[in-house]
């Protein structure tokens, strides 16, 4: 079975013994077959809300730069971005290598550098050394960019519903039985049979436990750099 939304859907009608659906008829269902496919989506964003940070759902995101203007939107699907992946990509026509920007509070750029968002003329343009956060989920680079530079960094995005029968979960396809456990949890619901609910339940929690185990938890280590003689 192929590892999409109709996949999943007719993963949970097997387990319950029902008319697997089609492309043909995916778009236009009703009654329960419209809830085991609110329930895929369900367990899809159960999952996605464990974990801030799950490593299929991490971006590297490329925006490039207009001159003159310092503040930039997050993207609209960013749960959270790494402050310290930020970079100026090297661009031989702007003659600019690729340089890390150092990251500064919002505090110590009002504190310091306001003035330069307001004044804009070309002898305070230059290549942004530094990038800060603002409470209003935007980004503030500084000094103000002079040129169409392209920016670069990374962040962990929220994840998305799957809507036609051909779209694919950004979790990796060896974990669909994971996805699959907790659709259950919410058919069962939907069916009024709360034990099989509660023991769907109990296998979704074990599952996400281990991608957490397997994706998420990480042991820290020290590194001896004495030297001994």
């Amino acid at each position: 079975m192929a590892y999409n939304y109709l996949g999943l859907v007719n993963d949970v009608n097997r387990r319950l013994n029902e008319v697997e659906l089609t492309t043909a008829n995916f778009a236009s269902t009703t009654g329960y077959y419209s809830f085991a496919k609110d329930a895929v989506n369900a367990s899809l964003r159960h999952i996605q809300q464990e974990e801030y940070e799950w490593p299929w759902n991490h971006v590297e995101e490329e925006e490039v730069l207009v001159p003159g203007v310092s503040r930039y939107g997050f993207p609209y699907d960013a749960k959270t971005i790494n402050m310290n992946t930020f970079r100026i990509k090297r661009d031989d026509a702007l003659k600019v290598s690729t340089q890390k920007l150092k990251i500064m509070s919002y505090e110590e750029y009002l504190e310091r550098h306001a003035d330069s968002e307001y004044n804009t003329g070309t002898d305070n343009l230059s290549t942004p050394t530094h990038v800060a956060r603002t409470p209003s989920r935007e980004l503030i680079l500084y000094p103000n960019p002079d040129k169409a530079y392209e920016l670069v960094y990374e962040y962990f995005r929220t994840g998305y519903d799957l809507e036609n029968h051909d779209d694919i979960p950004t979790l990796p396809e060896q974990y669909r039985y994971v996805i699959v456990d907790g659709a259950m949890y919410y058919v069962y619901q939907f069916r009024g049979d709360m034990q099989a609910a509660q023991l769907s339940f109990n296998k979704f929690e074990q599952g996400i436990k281990q991608l957490r185990s397997l994706h998420i938890n990480r042991t820290d280590y020290l590194r001896d750099t004495r030297v001994y003689y």
